[in-house]
């Protein structure tokens, strides 16, 4: 008796949108779904098949109008067969964004509405690095970075500095939690010797001890600061409008946010890159300890680290997560996805909604029509 088959693999929606942000050719035929990466890497019109049928459904091809090839084309699609895409198979594919009709149904407010490109005829050119383009669109950037694309970005001729550009999720928590404990226990050590006084510079008479039981407090100031300061430079730097005949503020706002809102889903794009980190990162210690004590920059400085972490992850989650409805991720993903999508100059803060009810740019709630 012949072993039975294995069990098809199963991707959800978030799954495929990853690959095909990643560059990959995935096509469905209803539920089932097929990998052409291969295929048209090394095919003559692999590029330009890449470009109109990745992520779609192509079943109307193959079913009608009927001809002869048919059954060839199926039998030929089925050795690229690597499983089925869970939810209804109904579902719908925009631009290569994967969502089934269940959600689509049930939660409008999580699903990004993405327009389809004609590749060729955009205004710029997708087969070379985009930094040095975008700067010549004038005044069409602001209206083009924020229609939205599925695939990933070169942003630099330099291999080095394309790759010094990019990083992957985990290396946010691997770099910077060590050098948060460190900092933490050293500073704490020192509060602990009972010697920190604040206000030294300005009164010996009215300085105050700061002893070890302020150490959470300051912590705690430093995570508050950095969600103010996340809100901040994500309105006031991030979604600054360039003018536009200024081709070097249009770049660097291109290379700071613009590429996150043109291409959402590149997962490489995501959080911020060790290396342009490390540089805001120091400026923040220096300001710190140029202003305060050591001990009680370091320690407010510890705490601001910790929030940049939780602020990156949350962020990377909020794209390609799937949080429980109701819960307090799944409405910072619909906020989120609004930001994105829909109303991109309010709803600036990402780890909390807190500033953006403070400053009065929460995104207005609409309501969705009932299903029936």
């Amino acid at each position: 008796m012949a072993p039975a088959p294995p069990p098809a693999a199963s991707f959800s929606p978030a799954e495929v949108q990853r690959r095909l942000a990643a560059g990959a050719c995935w096509v469905r035929c209803g539920a089932r779904l097929y990998d052409l990466t291969g295929f048209v890497r090394h095919h003559p019109g692999g590029e330009q098949l890449l470009r109109e049928r990745a992520g779609q459904d192509v079943s109307a091809d193959l079913d009608g109008p009927p001809h002869r090839h048919s059954d060839n084309a199926r039998r030929w699609l089925e050795q690229y067969y690597v499983g089925d895409l869970q939810g209804d198979p109904q579902g719908s594919v925009e631009n290569g964004a994967v969502t089934s009709a269940s959600t689509q149904k049930t939660d409008p407010a999580m699903e990004p509405k993405l327009k389809a490109v004609d590749w060729d005829k955009d205004l710029v050119d997708w087969r070379k690095p985009l930094l040095w383009q975008v700067g010549h669109l004038g005044e069409k950037y602001d209206e083009w970075v924020h229609q939205p694309v599925t695939r990933p970005i070169r942003l630099f001729h330099s291999d080095l500095v394309e790759a010094l550009s990019k990083t992957v999720w985990y290396s946010v928590p691997i770099i910077w939690v060590p050098l948060m404990l460190y900092l933490s226990w050293s500073y704490y050590r020192t509060l602990a010797q009972g010697n920190v006084r604040l206000f030294t510079s300005f009164t010996t008479e009215y300085s105050v001890a700061m002893p070890e039981s302020t150490f959470p407090g300051l912590f705690m100031l430093g995570l508050l600061l950095w969600s103010l300061v996340e809100y901040l430079i994500h309105r006031f730097l991030f979604h600054m409008k360039p003018p536009n005949d200024s081709y070097y503020l249009i770049m660097l706002h291109f290379v700071m946010h613009g590429q996150h809102h043109k291409a959402p889903f590149d997962e490489s794009r995501l959080v911020f890159p060790p290396v342009p980190a490390s540089l805001v990162i120091a400026f923040f210690y220096v300001f710190l300890r140029l202003i305060l004590p050591e001990a009680v920059g370091g320690t407010v400085f510890a705490g601001g680290l910790l929030g940049y972490v939780i602020y990156d992850m949350i962020h990377y989650y909020l794209h390609f997560g799937s949080p429980h409805k109701g819960s307090y991720l799944y409405h910072l993903k619909a906020h989120h996805v609004k930001h994105h999508f829909a109303h991109q100059q309010s709803g600036f803060g990402i780890s909390t909604k807190f500033w953006d009810h403070f400053f009065h740019t929460l995104i207005p709630e609409e309501p969705h029509p009932k299903i029936q």
